[in-house]
Parts: structure tokens; sequence; C-alpha cells
């Protein structure tokens, strides 16, 4: 069973551009890790400083490796700055 993966992330105001490239950075190494299906930022169109990252794992060991990429590490370290709060991530499988 596929697990999706639903973060959601606040730029701090003029931060917006920059969290956005951030999250764009992401996408084609993600969807390069082994168990990755699916890895897209999505803008809230009434506050661009939201933004939600939804993605797609075949199970949960491909998010535990994820979450451990040297890619993902990094983008932790490049949100000091940009976002407004923590990100609130959460794990959701299909019923």
């Amino acid at each position: 069973m596929s697990v999706h993966v639903v973060a959601e992330l606040r730029a701090l105001p003029g931060q917006e551009d920059r969290l956005l490239a951030i999250l764009q950075g992401l996408v084609e190494p993600s969807l390069a890790e082994p168990g990755c299906l699916a890895y897209r930022p999505y803008v809230d169109p009434s506050d661009a400083t939201r933004v939600a990252m939804i993605e797609e794992y075949a199970d949960a060991a491909a998010i535990d490796a994820h979450f451990t990429s040297a890619h993902f590490q990094q983008a932790g370290k490049d949100f000091k700055g940009v976002l407004a709060e923590p990100p609130v991530i959460r794990r959701l499988v299909a019923e």
C-alpha cells in the first residue's frame, strides 16, 4: 500500500520565491529515489506564503530513506530564514 505525505510550509513574507525554489529543487532528486512515486509543490492561490508538498511513496521505508537523503537534509538547512514556522508533515494512507 502506498503512503502519501502532505507537508505544509509557510514562508516568511518576502521569502515566497525562495521557498518555492528550494522545494522545486527537491523534485528531481526525490523522484529519482527508489520508491518515490510522486513529489510536487502546490501554492495556495489565495496566500502565496503557503505551500504544500504532495508526495507519494511505495512504502514507509521509502519515506524514511527520503528523510535521510542528502538533498532533503540540505533543504532543511536552506529553510532557515525562509520559513515562518516549522513545517507540518502528515503521513496518510488510503482506506
